[in-house]
């Protein structure tokens, strides 16, 4: 009976190892952890009636013991082989956090295992990518910030010890003294204006304009490069499209845009604007006449510091664009860019209307 009670124990423990085998390849955890619970009820379940049967036909109370311990053992150990598997898949995640956490940025939790575990792998890998660019952002936004501020300080240094040398009079380097603290308070400004952004804590002051209003105001400021140029500003504006907006913000936004088109459309060239109300969104598109976007500036154009080419950039810092995108998607709207068929670029961008 000893040798029964051994080899239904046995039985047991091959079944229970073989469901295990089968809920390790479960698509889920719940599927895995459903099915861990049915075999921990049901064997030992099967244990008992197999005790019942051998107590009507036996009468031996130590036999029917060895089945069920048998039994109940092999149910425990296969929910210990199944927990261990589920552990080792998010152990996984867990080491990937603790390198990330350490200072391995390039630390990536393995793919695999029941759906929610890959599905938690694949944000951790997603939320790893995001901070190894928000920490190359940041490295490069140190890196461009101190190189052109270098730039304006030096020169502000070599004028000031020309004027206390004698080499030159206060009244020779005034005009550039401020024009380059000027070029610096801007450079801190749009630095300020993105560390809000960024931190989501930028105040927006809404209410409902006529947003050809704003572009007039912006065409005025750029009216007079664009003159001394022979450039030629054109406006195309649905003059009933309203929008909820702040505008001192949106207008900001195309003034950065249309001095970026300036920047680079040749001389006696043209820049375009139009404005029209679409559905539920404003539209507004910047175009100009200049040699288009190089292949990877549309998804690179609105990235802080990036700069085409840096030696036509007459003078730009590179946020320009990074502030107009941050400024739109914080009013709801969305912002791209594109080559336009007749050649030139075009900039265009959403705004919510009124309601």
């Amino acid at each position: 009976m000893i040798a029964l009670a051994l080899v239904v124990a046995g039985a047991s423990f091959l079944v229970g190892l073989v469901v295990v085998l089968a809920l390790r390849t479960a698509p889920t955890v719940w599927l895995q952890l459903a099915g861990l619970a049915l075999l921990s009820v049901c064997l030992p379940l099967s244990a008992v009636l197999l005790s019942g049967w051998v107590m009507f036909h036996m009468g031996a109370d130590t036999k029917i013991l060895a089945v069920a311990a048998g039994s109940a053992t092999a149910a425990v150990v296969a929910s210990l082989i199944l927990a261990r598997s589920i552990t080792r898949s998010i152990r996984r995640v867990s080491d990937a956090s603790l390198r990330l956490a350490s200072g391995d940025l390039a630390s990536r939790a393995e793919p695999g295992g029941a759906n929610e575990i890959a599905q938690l792998a694949g944000s951790f890998n997603a939320m790893a990518e995001s901070v190894g660019r928000l920490f190359d952002a940041r490295r490069e936004l140190v890196a461009w910030a101190s190189h052109d501020l270098r730039t304006p300080l030096a020169s502000m240094q070599a004028m000031l010890e020309a004027i206390e040398d004698g080499i030159a009079t206060p009244e020779q380097y005034l005009p550039t003294l401020r024009d380059q603290v000027r070029a610096m308070s801007s450079l801190v400004d749009d630095l300020f204006e993105l560390a809000r952004i960024d931190a989501g804590v930028l105040a927006l002051t809404v209410h409902d304009v006529h947003v050809s209003s704003l572009v007039e105001s912006a065409l005025r400021l750029l009216k007079p490069e664009a003159a001394a140029r022979n450039v030629q500003l054109v406006a195309e504006l649905d003059r009933g499209a309203s929008a909820s907006v702040a505008p001192e913000k949106i207008e900001r936004v195309l003034y950065n845009l249309l001095t970026n088109a300036l920047r680079h459309t040749p001389d006696d060239g043209s820049i375009a604007v139009h404005l029209e109300q679409s559905g539920k969104d404003v539209l507004v598109r910047v175009e100009d006449t200049g040699e288009g976007l190089p292949d990877d500036a549309p998804t690179r154009m609105f990235d802080r510091f990036w700069r085409a080419d840096r030696a036509r950039s007459g003078g730009g810092m590179g946020l320009g664009l990074a502030i107009a995108r941050g400024l739109v998607e914080a009013h709801g709207g969305r912002i791209w860019a594109e080559n336009r068929r007749e050649g030139g670029a075009c900039v265009s961008f959403t705004l919510p209307a009124s309601s």
